[in-house]
C-alpha cells in the first residue's frame, strides 16, 4: 500500500512539473519595447535587442520607431498600433526591463495581459554605481496575451558598456537556444 502511494505521488509530481514547462516561443517577428525611464537607457536596450534579433533572422522593429520621444507607452496597446504592426507582419511584442541588481531573480509568475504590462514603468536604470550584476526580464505577448517569460542574468559588470556587452553575449545565446 505504501509503495503504491509513493509511486502515485511521484507520477503526479512528474506530470505537474511537465505541465508547468513553457512551450517553445518560435519567435519569428517582434516589436521590442524597453521599459526604462531614462531615454538613453531605453534607446540603448531597444537598439541592442533589435540588432541581436535581426542578426538571427527575426523581423524586428523597436518601439522608438512607433512612439514619439516622451510619448506614453500605453499607445502601443491601442487598436490602431496593433493593426499597423499586423500590417507590417509583427504579431509578437517583447517587453524588456531591468528586474534588479541581483542574480537571484526568477521569472515572474504574474501573467498580465499586454495592455496592463505595457503601462508599468521600469524602476531601475541600465547601470548604477557599485553594482556587480544585473537581471533583465523579457516578457513576450501575442494577441494581447502573455506567451513566454525569461530572465537573463549578467554578472561581473563594472560600467554601462560592460552591461551592454554582457547582455548582447547572453541574449544572443538565448535567442538561438530558447526563443527560436
Amino acid at each position: 500500500m505504501t509503495k503504491r502511494l509513493v509511486v502515485t505521488c511521484m507520477i503526479g509530481l512528474t506530470a505537474i512539473s511537465f505541465g508547468q514547462k513553457q512551450q517553445p516561443l518560435n519567435l519569428s517577428n517582434a516589436l521590442v519595447i524597453a521599459q526604462l525611464d531614462n531615454p538613453e537607457d531605453r534607446y540603448s536596450l531597444e537598439i541592442n535587442l533589435t540588432e541581436i534579433l535581426s542578426s538571427n533572422g527575426i523581423k524586428t522593429v523597436p518601439s522608438l520607431n512607433i512612439l514619439k520621444l516622451g510619448a506614453d507607452s500605453e499607445i502601443l496597446a491601442s487598436d490602431s498600433v496593433t493593426k499597423l504592426m499586423a500590417a507590417q507582419g509583427i504579431d509578437t511584442y517583447v517587453l524588456a526591463t531591468v528586474r534588479g541588481y541581483d542574480r537571484k531573480f526568477k521569472v515572474s509568475k504574474k501573467q498580465d495581459d499586454f495592455k496592463s504590462a505595457v503601462t508599468l514603468g521600469g524602476l531601475f536604470d541600465l547601470y548604477r554605481m557599485d553594482i556587480v550584476s544585473i537581471s533583465f526580464e523579457f516578457k513576450f505577448y501575442r494577441e494581447g496575451k502573455f506567451v513566454y517569460g525569461d530572465i537573463v542574468k549578467c554578472g561581473n559588470i563594472s560600467d554601462r558598456q560592460t552591461v551592454l556587452k554582457r547582455l548582447r553575449k547572453k541574449v544572443t545565446k538565448r535567442v538561438s537556444k530558447k526563443w527560436m
